[in-house]
């Protein structure tokens, strides 16, 4: 009978433990099933509102470059330029001088002036961040366009008018497309483009989602109905219930033999202790050649069992816990110790890594690099340092100081997540980088979206305009190859050529990727997967 009570107990603790587990589970998992589809939502807000904001930076780089070539006039030679400037950039459908109060002296193409229904005082206009550039809405017969004014001196401005394209707010997954709005509006609620897939038929039960931009007096709401967003993505529900059920019992147990328990960052600084963390390197390429330029080295947690950790799994935790500084050091001399002999052979191979904005600011940080890299006898110029624009640089002035700093000691500076990030291409410029890396996002879309052809065009327009080379990644097919070399895009990186790769691995793909275009005729070195 006594040695019945200890089974008892221990039945009852994990009973109980797996109740507490399932219903805190039910909680979190509902909570995180909102959370996630609230997530997604501000993503599909955020492209768009970056999407309207890079064609506003479009058209404010062409009409800074029309002003610097003497071109804000009438005279017919000016008006020719113009128009073939017009015609090179197909986002900028006309560009018109007005006179400082907004009234139109005349228009590169004259006629469209018949398809305007009104047009607003420069009092009516909307003033962005740079306060010599105000953004107005066009009402036209057919459809309305934005003006994009820039002024030119005291007395004059130029305007350029920006088709809006319906194909810029076709971002809805499909099981919301009929049963959600996407609207792009100015500040001031005057609409510029929408897409609603029944334009005749009200949403039930709508619920709202809107995003401002930080740099433009843009706006963008997306509208669902709350019945259809109730049960979108909870498949993860039933599943986290279970490992719910499973976390209680297995606590249970754990409690009930009284196991001290100890915590995830724990485990990460024993990683670190034991040099579990290891780089693997994943190619950059030149699109049209396929020749292996360089690399960028990805963190893995490489367990003494063999078991590798995926990265989502550690890299959140390391960032908040301020582990990821004391990991991006051991990745880094590790790699170079590997690469050295590599580097040392190829000056013109390049290595990347990624460095998260509070790590760049942090004290010592340039300091740390130069001692690590001339440790490893490497040059700088081999070094690339990535900063993610996913997470916002609190001070940008700070920023570009130290972005300087690595320049002048010879190192390159890429700012990563371009176009789902935080910056504007104008902040980029601000930061002095050399290299911006276009999102895999738009990599995966530039096949099937005209759109998405547009920005990245946009992006490469504007790259060249600020001295910046451009790397695109995530290319995963010969399609998407074709699409970015006709886009302008020299470079890539994705697993077309290879995943990330244990040294060894990559090495032996560097020699033999080599070796094939060595051996193939000069006309016929093209890409192969």
């Amino acid at each position: 009978m006594a040695s019945a009570r200890p089974k008892f107990a221990l039945a009852a603790l994990v009973l109980a433990s797996m109740a507490a587990f399932v219903l805190a589970g039910h909680f979190a998992a509902t909570r995180f099933i909102h959370d996630q589809q609230a997530r997604h939502l501000d993503e599909l807000i955020e492209v768009v509102l970056r999407r309207s904001e890079f064609a506003v930076d479009f058209a404010a780089a062409s009409l800074d470059e029309l002003a610097g070539r003497g071109l804000a006039t009438c005279d017919p030679a000016s008006l020719q330029a113009i128009r073939l400037h017009v015609y090179r950039r197909s986002a900028v459908k006309d560009v018109r001088l007005v006179n400082s109060d907004g009234s139109v002296i005349c228009s590169a193409y004259s006629e469209t002036l018949e398809f305007d229904k009104g047009w607003v005082d420069r009092s009516d206009m909307l003033a962005s961040r740079d306060s010599r550039l105000m953004l107005f809405r066009v009402e036209q017969f057919g459809g309305d366009a934005l003006g994009v004014l820039r002024d030119i001196g005291n007395n004059k401005a130029l305007v350029a008018i920006l088709g809006v394209n319906a194909s810029l707010f076709d971002i809805m997954p499909a099981e919301l497309r009929a049963h959600g709005e996407v609207l792009l509006a100015l500040s001031d609620g005057a609409q510029l483009g929408a897409f609603m897939p029944d334009a005749d038929k009200a949403l039930p039960h709508p619920v709202e989602f809107a995003k401002s931009s930080t740099r433009y007096p843009l706006r963008t709401l997306i509208r669902i109905d709350r019945t259809v967003l109730s049960s979108w993505n909870s498949e993860a529900y039933w599943p986290a219930m279970m490992v719910a059920l499973a976390l209680g019992a297995l606590f249970g147990v754990l409690l009930s033999r009284t196991r001290r328990m100890e915590g995830p960052i724990a485990d990460l600084d024993r990683g670190l202790a034991r040099g579990e963390f290891r780089p693997y390197f994943q190619p950059i390429f030149d699109l049209r050649t396929g020749r292996i330029n360089g690399c960028e080295i990805l963190t893995r947690w490489v367990r003494e069992d063999g078991s590798i950790v995926p990265p989502m799994n550690f890299i959140p935790l390391a960032e908040s816990s301020g582990r990821i500084e004391a990991m991006t050091w051991q990745i880094l001399g590790r790699a170079l110790a590997d690469l050295q002999p590599h580097l040392k052979a190829d000056k013109e191979f390049k290595l990347s890594l990624n460095v998260v904005p509070k790590h760049l600011l942090s004290a010592g940080f340039v300091e740390t690099l130069r001692g690590t890299v001339a440790a490893a006898k490497v040059s700088t110029r081999q070094i690339v340092v990535e900063v993610t624009e996913r997470d916002e640089l609190d001070d940008l002035v700070r920023a570009a100081a130290v972005v300087r700093e690595l320049r002048d000691y010879g190192f390159r500076v890429a700012i990563d997540d371009v176009g789902v990030g935080h910056s504007g291409l104008s902040r980029l410029k601000g930061l002095g980088a050399n290299t911006i890396k276009i999102d895999k996002f738009f990599v995966d879309t530039i096949t099937v979206d005209a759109s998405t052809t547009t920005i990245v065009e946009m992006l490469v327009a504007l790259a060249r305009d600020f001295h910046m080379t451009v790397v695109a990644e995530g290319v995963e097919t010969e399609d998407q190859v074709r699409a970015l070399i006709s886009c302008g895009v020299e470079e890539g990186q994705g697993y077309l050529v290879a995943a990330p790769l244990p040294f060894t691995a990559f090495s032996e793909l560097v020699a033999s990727r080599r070796a094939a275009i060595a051996a193939a005729p000069t006309d016929e070195a093209t890409l192969v997967a």
